[in-house]
């Protein structure tokens, strides 16, 4: 289910519900009683049926009918609640290792029930362990439909949520919104029939179809989650080019002098980026374009040339990334650019000296600097852009919603034009997901890299050998090279093999075990490799023990640089030719392939070798795998999504949007198309179904689609 969401203002239905009850379906994004129509089940049981106890199959769930033996508490080997139930065929034994006093009353001896559950084999015979017990009158009517069963929150019985669903039913209306022509073209059932055979599947029906999300009513049901998500996101963008922007017309007063200064010439595929958001900035209408391309393919020149272009057009433009080094790295790069044009960069980060912090400030407050860079300190309250054009925000996913848009909020005056914003991500988005949760921008795909790329060859390295990586370490930097060492995202802990990030423990705990990895890692380093210089980078360095570390890199003064995954992105050093990353297993696809595209920048051979740990997990085999099989970004952010899901891979955008429940993207993309297709068509001729179909999937949250 999705998390939480915030409760929408038009939300109706549950006001005579009690407060802790109606919390309880708050917490699962339920509002309104049409919200209770859409939850929809997990899985089903068949209580349809009773098996004889005697014939009941081991191993999967079945239901029997018996009547109590006996029922007592037992102490042996722990206290447990023990009962017995006979039919004529046979015994059961039943054992509740938790229990209340109401379930011992429930089975007292005598009484006939129908019990639901696993049979297994125990020491004193067959027995179910938790099983749902039912009191029952012989004969008593079996069920004429499976059993839902939903996902629910502490305090919310399956029973009683499935008496709220039942009432909704009844309550809401289950019109379809759907033209009749477009159902039929789409071979649809009707949205009323779908949600009943959903809620309460007939016998016959087959189980495996309803629970793997292939029956004919679930895709009724996600096409229309579907349909909903893409007229959410395009009622958004047409808002949003209805609001004015300011007009960036550029007149290559900037962007052609730092073309020519410039020892490279811009790819066909910069140069096609360029040219549309340069179409974009000259427009009245706030563009919201994302830059997409992989590692290494030249997006910071794109950005730049944007920034000039605000900048000819008399306007300001501020570049935002979610990183000091990485913002650090952008700031010498568009200063050692732009300083010689006689442009001024401002820049602005946390840890900024207070007296230099309060001269860039003065800076952009006068506009005497039309371009700052930084961290999320540019969306501090003391800073203010007296004309912010456009904004920049690199790695737009590492960054919530509410924070990109206070950087576009920044531009102070009433009635204020809208900047213009532009989003970069090295992660490149695989077309599905384009497709549905990125329908509400203009993209631009960086899809060639600049020509002196070497490749890189990726080894997988057990960690019983790390000695020979270390001699690799020592070769390579012998050679005149440079080599990074990244460490393991946590140190040891229980958990951790399961192929990704631990997330127990308190964040300053796991940070901490992050620093002192890195640290031992460096003195171990240090100690194995006495003829070279090891330096050490994490996030909670000063800014100038940092600055200092990198700058001693970037200059070979520091020929091993040991880190965290705060060089992931940004860093830039043509002379490093080698990544050692450390338990690799448990980064994500993602981050090894950012991280592994810091070599491969000069003319000299690289490799990334990924050391990984036994045993290895399924999925930490599998991303493994993906990732010493492609260098193509595009190819490896398919796979991640694949072994990810669309939850983990976009964040929700960090927008606090609800993501798709019952669509799978993978597996419905026809109706990804269809969905979009679909609700142009629905906006310019039918606006009122439009509307309604919004209405009844998101109510009054469609705004947490926006971003």
């Amino acid at each position: 289910m999705p998390a939480a969401q915030p409760k929408p203002s038009d939300s109706t239905g549950f006001s005579t519900l009690p407060k802790p009850l109606a919390s309880r379906l708050n917490k699962l994004g339920l509002f309104r009683e049409a919200d209770l129509v859409l939850h929809l089940p997990l899985r089903y049981e068949d209580e349809t049926q009773v098996s004889p106890i005697a014939g009941a199959p081991l191993g999967v769930s079945a239901q029997v009918e018996g009547v109590v033996l006996s029922c007592e508490i037992s102490f042996r080997p722990r206290r447990q609640l023990v009962a017995r139930i006979a039919d004529e065929t046979g015994e059961l034994t039943l054992r509740f290792l938790n229990f209340y006093p109401s379930q011992q009353k429930q089975l007292t001896e005598g009484t006939r029930v129908r019990v639901f559950g696993e049979i297994r084999g125990g020491f004193f015979g067959d027995e179910m362990v938790h099983p749902r017990v039912k009191t029952v009158r012989e004969g008593e009517a079996l069920p004429a439909a499976l059993t839902p069963v939903y996902p629910t929150t502490a305090g919310l019985a399956q029973s009683a949520l499935r008496k709220l669903i039942d009432r909704a039913m009844k309550q809401v209306s289950l019109a379809d919104l759907l033209p009749e022509g477009l159902r039929k073209s789409l071979r649809l059932p009707e949205f009323e029939r779908s949600v009943r055979a959903l809620h309460h599947p007939q016998p016959g029906m087959s189980i495996a179809a309803l629970e793997d999300r292939t029956h004919p009513a679930w895709r009724r049901i996600k096409f229309e989650e579907l349909l909903a998500q893409q007229l959410s996101l395009r009622k958004a963008y047409a808002a949003r080019r209805a609001r004015r922007a300011p007009v960036l017309q550029g007149s290559g007063a900037l962007g052609g002098p730092l073309l020519a200064s410039l020892p490279f010439a811009l790819t066909g595929a910069q140069q096609r980026a360029v040219d549309e958001i340069a179409r974009d900035l000259a427009t009245p209408h706030p563009m919201q374009r994302l830059l997409q391309g992989d590692v290494g393919s030249g997006k910071t020149i794109v950005a730049a040339l944007a920034m000039l272009q605000a900048a000819e057009a008399g306007w300001q433009a501020a570049l935002m990334a979610p990183t000091e080094i990485l913002a650090e790295q952008h700031f010498r790069k568009l200063d050692a650019w732009l300083t010689p044009l006689g442009i001024k960069v401002a820049w602005l980060a946390g840890s900024q000296k207070k007296k230099a912090r309060e001269a860039a400030l003065a800076m952009l407050a006068s506009g005497e600097a039309l371009l700052a860079v930084g961290t999320h300190a540019l969306i501090e309250d003391p800073v203010a852009f007296p004309k912010l054009g456009l904004a920049v925000v690199d790695e737009q996913h590492r960054f919530g919603v509410r924070q990109r848009l206070a950087l576009r909020e920044k531009y102070e005056g009433s009635d204020a034009p809208l900047p213009h914003m532009l989003m970069m991500s090295a992660t490149p988005i695989p077309r599905t997901l384009a497709m549905s949760f990125y329908a509400d921008l203009d993209v631009s795909v960086l899809d060639e890299l600049p020509p002196g790329r070497t490749p890189i060859v990726t080894k997988l390295v057990a960690d019983a050998r790390r000695d020979d990586v270390v001699a690799r370490v020592r070769d390579a930097c012998r050679e005149g090279r440079q080599a990074y060492w990244v460490c393991p995202l946590i140190e040891e802990t229980e958990g951790a093999a399961d192929g990704g990030a631990v997330r127990g423990g308190k964040g300053r705990d796991r940070e901490a075990l992050q620093l002192q990895t890195a640290v031992e890692t460096c003195e171990r380093l240090t100690a194995e490799l006495p003829e070279l210089r090891v330096g050490l980078v994490h996030g909670r360095l000063k800014a100038d023990e940092k600055a200092a570390v990198m700058d001693g890199f970037i200059r070979n003064e520091v020929q091993v640089l040991v880190a965290t995954t705060v060089i992931e992105v940004g860093v830039d050093v043509p002379n490093a030719s080698l990544m050692v990353i450390e338990h690799a297993e448990r980064f994500g696809l993602a981050q090894l392939h950012q991280l592994r595209g810091r070599v491969g920048r000069g003319a000299a051979a690289s490799a990334c070798i990924l050391i990984y740990s036994q045993p290895l997990s399924q999925t930490g085999r599998a991303r493994l795998k993906v990732i010493y099989e492609n260098t193509d970004g595009f190819v490896i952010a398919q796979e991640d999504l694949r072994l990810r899901g669309p939850g983990e891979f976009i964040g929700a955008r960090q927008s606090g949007s609800a993501l798709l429940r019952y669509a799978d993207l993978e597996m419905d993309v026809d109706l990804v198309e269809a969905a979009r297709s679909a609700a142009e068509e629905l906006l310019a001729r039918q606006p009122a179904a439009a509307a309604a179909i919004l209405d009844r999937w998101h109510g009054g949250r469609s705004e947490y689609l926006k971003a």
